[in-house]
């Protein structure tokens, strides 16, 4: 069963990754230098360097594996903005062909949902939730597309594919909520926490009797391992900062005026 520790259970993790390092490479190295058992430790001098890269290659398997999660994540939720609102941006070009008022009604359902999905839905995402109005405009939008007034003016062809269009965004919402709804998973952590231990040790032991190099290639590889578990755990949740993934492409449809899409990422 998994475990969650909150909306923002990766910032919690991140300083427990960081915080934790800095007195486990203070333990190693009194452990190995200073302490009464640094004499005895220190008779296990010469473990092969090899023994060093087996635990490591398996640390930076783990943390790599996590790092790909976490910004495939963040890569399948922009591009789901951006394909929401291409199917909306495709529901108000085969609008066009539309009597007026049908347009209108059309037009002002699409935005309705834009709106809402901005201002409603785009702040709860952050605490993985979502907002009930932004459903029910969608399903207003669905109903509408498929009603008997917009099947006469349009043809069932292009009703049909105005339908598409409207499922394929409420298939890209549900997407997005999901991404939303990851957590940090604390045992994947764990793991990784214990691997990098595991490879400390490994450091220390390799050049135990050599207490200058032991503390250069301790330092080394914390000052290596935290910042980057840091920068891969502020980053799970998709919607939150540092990097939030913002609704911009879907914002323009609300304000026409506003940049497009295009302009607003590189």
């Amino acid at each position: 069963m998994p475990i969650h520790l909150g909306h923002y259970d990766q910032y919690y993790l991140a300083a427990f990754v960081v915080l934790g390092t800095i007195p486990a490479v203070v333990l190693l190295l009194w452990l190995t230098q200073r302490s009464k058992y640094a004499g005895f430790i220190q008779s296990y001098r010469g473990i092969a360097p090899n023994f060093l890269s087996v635990i490591g290659v398996l640390f930076a398997l783990n943390l790599a594996f996590l790092a790909n999660d976490t910004w495939s994540a963040h890569d399948r939720a922009r591009h789901s903005v951006f394909q929401e609102a291409g199917s909306l941006r495709n529901i108000l070009a085969l609008a066009e062909r539309l009597p007026d008022s049908a347009r209108a009604k059309v037009d002002r359902a699409v935005r309705n949902y834009a709106q809402l999905t901005v201002s409603a839905d785009w702040p709860l995402l952050a605490l993985r939730e979502s907002s009930a109005e932004t459903a029910d405009a969608q399903q207003s939008l669905l109903v509408l597309l498929s009603s008997a007034e917009v099947g006469s003016a349009v043809g069932s062809n292009v009703q049909s594919l105005m339908v598409q269009q409207a499922l394929e965004a409420r298939s890209l919402r549900d997407l997005r909520i999901a991404l939303s709804h990851t957590h940090v998973n604390p045992f994947k952590w764990l793991g990784m926490a214990f691997l990098g231990f595991l490879t400390m040790i490994s450091i220390a032991m390799v050049h135990v009797d050599q207490s200058r190099a032991e503390f250069l290639a301790i330092v080394i590889f914390a000052s290596a391992a935290a910042p980057t578990a840091l920068l891969i755990l502020v980053h799970g949740n998709p919607f939150q900062e540092p990097a939030a993934v913002t609704p911009a492409p879907i914002a323009a449809l609300v304000d026409p005026a506003s940049p497009s899409p295009a302009g607003i990422y590189p």
